[in-house]
């Protein structure tokens, strides 16, 4: 059994037993299920951005970083110009928790993302209970017609939702309630990476559609080439959170970029 499949098994069970210990009517007590969602999609459109991901850990990495500060990185990515965050809730193959997810929602007012595995509307209704904006469905854990019922549910309570996709074969689990797509670079099966990945997708995705590169960027170069390929957003978690100093780097990460493009538009102007 492969990793994908290991992790959506352990969603399964773990969705039967936090049914039982947090019902839906429980859920729906939660101070965030009336607030109105911040848009992930409205962030990224005004200007290209940077979703900053706070991530402890990972199957293909190990521990990235234990023990880390929801509070102070989250807040230091928003500062260092972050234009929404992704928070990871998984707690067995990620070490995350629905509790990191609340923490950055108490210390931000940008848009934030809830990753994870979703494969029912449990799930989605966790997330807004526990003040994300947006859930991840990724369409290599979903049938189509499972993700556009996700999607569908999503918007029915008021979030938005980013559909992760891999390869051509996956587009077919586009649909009329997806906010934003993604181009995950890493194979989940496999975890190998490759931003040759977003790019080939590209000119397959629907013009119209917010977009955002996911995983393996590294390089502000390979951001200016993706931002050219017509990604709006850009999802980075590793590389900030393996540094001393993750919003320091998120900043300069954001600056470089912002001087290649200038660089590069001068260069086209003459």
């Amino acid at each position: 059994m492969d990793i994908l499949n290991r992790i959506i098994a352990q969603k399964r069970q773990e969705n039967l037993q936090r049914r039982e210990q947090f019902p839906t009517h429980i859920l729906e007590q939660s101070i965030y299920f009336g607030s109105p969602a911040n848009s992930l999609r409205g962030s990224l459109q005004q200007e290209w951005g940077i979703i900053a991901e706070f991530k402890r850990r990972s199957p293909s990495a190990g521990d990235i970083r234990a023990g880390a500060s929801v509070s102070d990185i989250t807040t230091g990515y928003v500062q260092a110009g972050a234009a929404a965050l992704s928070v990871l809730t998984d707690e067995q193959f990620f070490g995350g928790s629905n509790g990191d997810l609340s923490e950055a929602r108490h210390h931000n007012t940008c848009p934030i993302l809830r990753k994870d595995f979703v494969i029912d509307e449990y799930q989605i209704i966790e997330a807004k209970a526990v003040g994300a904006d947006a859930v991840l469905l990724i369409a290599a854990c979903l049938q189509p017609d499972d993700t556009r019922e996700l999607a569908r549910f999503a918007r029915s309570l008021g979030l938005e939702t980013l559909l992760e996709l891999h390869h051509p074969a996956e587009l077919d689990h586009l649909n009329e309630y997806v906010d934003v797509v993604g181009v995950n670079n890493r194979n989940l099966r496999d975890f190998s990476v490759s931003i040759a990945v977003s790019l080939e997708m590209a000119a397959l995705l629907p013009a119209a559609m917010t977009r955002v590169s996911e995983s393996g960027l590294n390089d502000p170069q390979a951001v200016v080439e993706l931002r050219r390929a017509g990604f709006n957003g850009f999802l980075i978690g590793e590389h900030f959170m393996r540094s001393p100093d993750p919003a320091q780097t998120c900043r300069a990460f954001i600056q470089k970029v912002n001087d290649l493009e200038n660089l590069l538009d001068g260069a086209i102007a003459l």
